[in-house]
């Protein structure tokens, strides 16, 4: 073939050139058993590709398992069940509340923000009135 290249900065084969390279092809008999290995890995690529879905669809089921089971509390022992364990008395959430509503008469206090004032609110008198400059 490098009899044959024309031309020395990028050296090509004429297409006269190509016909007559020989080129090796396998029997009849190599080629079908080509054919059946081939048909085998095609196969075995398939119940792969099946297995790996159901796997997936499975582990989609089981995440969502886990997330109905972690919101309800089912995943680890919750600080009731630890306190019963250790014999510590454990206060629920509504028994807190309740008390908390007893110390402070009912009331419940929030806490007020200012919202800050802007720039073109800064540039006002402090009496409500805007003072335009010159300019």
């Amino acid at each position: 073939m490098k009899e044959r290249y024309v031309g020395s900065d990028m050296p090509r084969i004429n297409v006269e050139h190509t016909r007559i390279i020989p080129v090796p092809v396998p029997s009849i008999e190599e080629q079908g058993e080509i054919v059946r290995r081939v048909a085998v890995f095609l196969t075995l690529a398939d119940s792969i590709e099946q297995g790996v879905t159901s796997a997936l669809r499975r582990v989609e089921s089981l995440t969502q398992a886990v997330l109905a089971k972690a919101f309800r509390g089912q995943l680890v022992p919750t600080e009731a069940e630890l306190a019963r364990r250790d014999g510590r008395t454990y206060e629920p959430g509504s028994e807190l509340l309740a008390r908390l509503k007893a110390s402070t008469n009912g009331e419940v206090k929030t806490k007020r923000t200012r919202a800050k004032k802007s720039s073109k609110q800064s540039a006002g008198t402090g009496d409500g009135t805007l003072e335009f400059m010159d300019g």
